[in-house]
């Protein structure tokens, strides 16, 4: 990388989509994470919501594997973004890039998008809790109210598995040292290990501890992010106490939960049994102008789906329309399209669509 991000002719601005990017630098927060830092090869300013998400492209043992994560750093270090990713057992990805990314290695970004973010629910009063690695997007927005010396009263609750668990512990600590209206709290599940000393909270999050540490947080703009039951916990609290859960926003990025697996092999079970009741004129034409191919598909079917069964290969990590990777342009015909907020208005606008749920509503033509 040289000086010539400083030009601000050649410099131009991030938009959701696909980038190369170089690995710059990788940083060890704790003893099972790593925050690794990218920069894009030609000069780019990172702009983003801050608690947003990219999409990482790689290739492991030979396949394409897809992944999400939350960026760490703030929009208000513009040329280069970080993820903060938690070595897990058994984890393909996660122990994958701690082994073998390190930095001068390139790899392909998708992003940014997302709808858990602090610029579109502002608020003068905020609550963050987080769990474990989930402080990532909270960091970011944390960050993001630090250096533009944001006028937000905020309350940041961490819990950690152990003192040695904290993640970015110092910067935590010298960010809410410095600002009065920002206090930090955090929770360690267990100390006294390792020698480990330590004199804040103990144990899980509950009503009273909370109420101790956050006396208004029924007054606040609530953003939680972390594992799944961290999660629940925190929405039983707020819904014992009648919380106005639309001032209440998450962001997770678990497994498929096993209802929805349920649901999707019920449809499959429905789809088989309807199969042989459709008249070939019911089908739907499909064509991808690009690669020259088309295919007939039956209502109700994806475009990903009619890509699948013609060999062609359009990237995706979520499936659900929630991560934006699989965004093609839609060059004619309708569809609908069941997202969850994988893809911005500006977009809609161009005649994009996400390929994992978008269902034509006629023949369509998609430029792929």
């Amino acid at each position: 990388m040289t000086t010539s991000f400083l030009n601000p002719v050649t410099t131009q601005t991030w938009t959701n989509g696909r980038h190369a990017m170089r690995c710059v630098k990788v940083i060890q927060e704790t003893w099972d994470v790593r925050t690794f830092c990218f920069m894009a090869e030609q000069p780019v300013l990172f702009f983003f919501k801050p608690g947003q998400f990219v999409t990482l492209e790689l290739e492991i043992d030979g396949m394409q594997v897809m992944r999400s994560y939350t960026i760490s750093s703030s929009p208000s270090i513009p040329y280069s973004i970080s993820i903060t990713v938690k070595r897990l057992p058994g984890g393909k990805v996660s122990n994958w890039l701690h082994d073998h990314l390190k930095a001068g290695d390139e790899l392909v970004v998708h992003g940014p998008v997302g709808n858990f973010n602090i610029m579109d629910y502002p608020a003068e009063k905020v609550l963050m809790l987080s769990g474990g690695v989930g402080i990532t997007p909270l960091m970011s927005m944390v960050r993001w109210f630090f250096d533009t010396n944001s006028m937000v009263d905020v309350e940041f609750v961490h819990s950690a598995r152990s003192p040695r668990d904290i993640i970015y512990h110092r910067e935590l600590e010298h960010i809410f040292s410095r600002i009065p209206e920002f206090k930090l709290h955090i929770v360690t599940e267990r100390s006294g290990e390792l020698n480990e000393s330590w004199a804040g909270y103990r144990g899980y999050l509950a009503q009273a501890m909370l109420e101790l540490m956050v006396p208004d947080f029924m007054d606040r703009e609530i953003f939680c992010c972390g594992p799944t039951p961290y999660m629940n916990a925190v929405k039983r609290l707020l819904r014992n106490n009648d919380f106005d859960m639309s001032h209440y926003h998450e962001e997770s990025f678990a497994a498929t939960p096993i209802e929805v697996q349920e649901e999707v092999l019920e449809h499959v079970e429905q789809a088989e049994a309807l199969a042989e009741e459709f008249d070939v004129a019911d089908l739907i034409s499909v064509e991808f102008s690009s690669s020259g191919k088309s295919v007939r598909i039956h209502p109700g079917e994806t475009v990903h789906s009619a890509a699948a069964k013609l060999g062609l290969h359009i990237p995706k990590a979520c499936g659900m329309g929630i991560c934006g990777t699989c965004r093609v342009p839609l060059s004619s015909g309708q569809v609908e399209m069941d997202h969850n907020g994988g893809i911005t208005e500006e977009d809609l606008a161009e005649g994009y669509i996400l390929s994992c749920c978008s269902k034509p509503l006629g023949d369509v033509v998609v430029d792929y």
